[in-house]
């Protein structure tokens, strides 16, 4: 679903008449250190706070000991989530999961600036980074809204760790020289057991993450759907499965061996899975938020994102050049945009 920027979001005139802003970088980049000071000193010329997480304010210090970070304040020592009005965050990928961590369960939306490779989630570039600014001081932007995973251990009756995944929550071996042998479940019901080096179980944020690199479907943002991929199954059935959204995904650790296994959840939280051990993942009723400043096609930003090869493309052919009866009801007349024009929009 999406909303437009602040016109929704009226809990940022209900708790302040100032405004927060966190700022979240890969601090162990000098290029991200600047960048988090340049945004920083934009949000301040413009009366805005600039705030840091404790540890980044820490690394920047000490990376920059004359930096101009003493007006910032800090996030969690006098600042709580709730008082963000946004998130900007400096980095890839992972520096995004990382934010989406720090302001779970609130309304705060998180915008993107890609200093990573791919940075998938991430709305624009470094050297886009002022415009960026400015768009979130305007609240100029789109909210879209983002399912999670709830993921929960259970050993035996008993519920032995809770946890959260905006990509993906992955059962993998624990050793790398040992097969891991499981059981997958949809709804209640087994479907197959095997052995396999793990299993992803992911949301369709997280479909272009791990599960596309294990060989899983794309899925579109706006497909409201639940991904199960298999790694390296021995089976003759392992097939990457989708699932409506209201299903529960499950995954046992068999106890017919004594290999243990290892839950990872984005990448960023872990816990062992001793045989017998059951990770469950249904959909979590707080969503991730995102501040979309574009609003075109998934299909462009698949193809500028993985620089996918579309030289050729001429599009579907205008009405009046379509055989006869192969034109859709209410399709037009006006021709389909050039590949030069979807680069532009990009």
């Amino acid at each position: 679903m999406a909303q437009h920027g602040r016109q929704l979001d009226e809990r940022v005139n209900d708790i302040s008449s100032t405004r927060h802003i966190l700022v979240v970088s890969h601090t162990g980049r000098p290029d991200s250190i600047d960048a988090a000071l340049e945004v920083c000193g934009l949000l301040g010329d413009a009366g805005v706070v600039p705030v840091l997480p404790r540890d980044e304010w820490d690394d920047i210090r000490r990376a920059q000991p004359t930096a101009a970070i003493d007006d910032v304040e800090i996030l969690f020592d006098g600042v709580a989530c709730d008082d963000l009005e946004c998130v900007i965050v400096l980095g890839g990928d992972g520096t995004i999961l990382r934010a989406a961590e720090l302001i779970r369960g609130t309304r705060a939306p998180i915008v993107g600036v890609n200093l990573g490779h791919v940075g998938f989630l991430a709305e624009s570039e470094r050297d886009e980074m002022a415009d960026t600014v400015a768009r979130v001081l305007a609240a100029d932007y789109e909210v879209e809204e983002r399912f999670a995973l709830d993921v929960k251990v259970t050993n035996g009756d008993e519920v032995v760790y809770e946890t959260w995944a905006m990509n993906e929550a992955t059962v993998e071996k624990a050793s790398r020289e040992r097969m891991l042998e499981v059981v997958i479940e949809v709804d209640g019901r087994p479907l197959s057991s095997f052995g396999c080096d793990g299993v992803v179980m992911s949301t369709p944020t997280g479909s272009t993450a791990y599960s596309f690199s294990a060989g899983g479907p794309v899925v579109w943002p706006a497909v409201q759907a639940l991904l199960l991929v298999p790694l390296s199954a021995h089976a003759l059935f392992a097939r990457p499965l989708v699932v409506g959204p209201d299903s529960v995904l499950a995954v046992e650790v068999l106890s017919r061996t004594d290999a243990r296994g290892i839950l990872w959840c984005d990448g960023r939280r872990e816990h062992d899975l001793p045989p017998g051990a059951r990770v469950e993942c249904s959909r979590s009723d707080q969503p991730v938020r995102l501040a979309r400043l574009r609003t075109g096609p998934f299909t462009d930003r698949l193809v500028a994102k993985f620089q996918l090869p579309v030289t050729g493309w001429r599009g579907p052919a205008p009405v009046e050049d379509a055989p006869a009866g192969d034109a859709p009801a209410g399709s037009g007349t006006s021709s389909s945009p050039t590949v030069a024009a979807t680069e532009g929009d990009r």
